[in-house]
């Protein structure tokens, strides 16, 4: 029910990959709805979540793209001073070890999104639920269109 899968492609460090990959998205009419570029000296892993991650994954496989399939979860935090800290207390406490999260702002409403990876993404979920944080229910960023 809050799980969603966000892809992770693999690009060579090489000036213009994002654009390629990005472009190519949009030529076949799938919007992105977050994006995290990590890189190393000889490559980066874009990661991204969009509404229709299948196609996704098809046209970016067709260009002889890398693409990994991982589930995520997205946590809902006050946009202010504190508002991550007081999620990664909550999971310290809980002794859940992330692997990964980025953040999404949503302007105007004052709240932010929160992607983040586990090994356990029920214990997760769990721990989240819990202790009253919201989650982003998966058929909102699929039905996202």
């Amino acid at each position: 029910m809050y799980k969603f899968i966000q892809l992770s492609i693999f690009l060579e460090n090489q000036k213009g990959n994002l654009y390629v990959v990005t472009d190519l998205l949009a030529q076949n009419d799938i919007n992105i709805k977050a994006l995290f570029l990590a890189d190393t000296s000889e490559f980066g892993i874009l990661r991204l979540v969009v509404p229709d991650y299948k196609k996704a994954k098809r046209v970016l496989e067709e260009k002889h793209y890398i693409v990994k399939e991982t589930p995520v979860i997205c946590a809902v935090m006050d946009d202010v001073p504190g508002g991550l800290s007081s999620i990664l207390k909550i999971l310290r406490d809980e002794d859940i070890d992330l692997e990964y999260l980025y953040a999404i702002a949503q302007g105007e409403i004052e709240k932010a999104g929160l992607l983040l990876h586990t090994k356990d993404l029920d214990q997760l979920e769990e721990v989240l639920l819990k202790n009253d944080i919201p989650l982003v229910p998966s058929e909102l960023i699929y039905n996202a269109e």
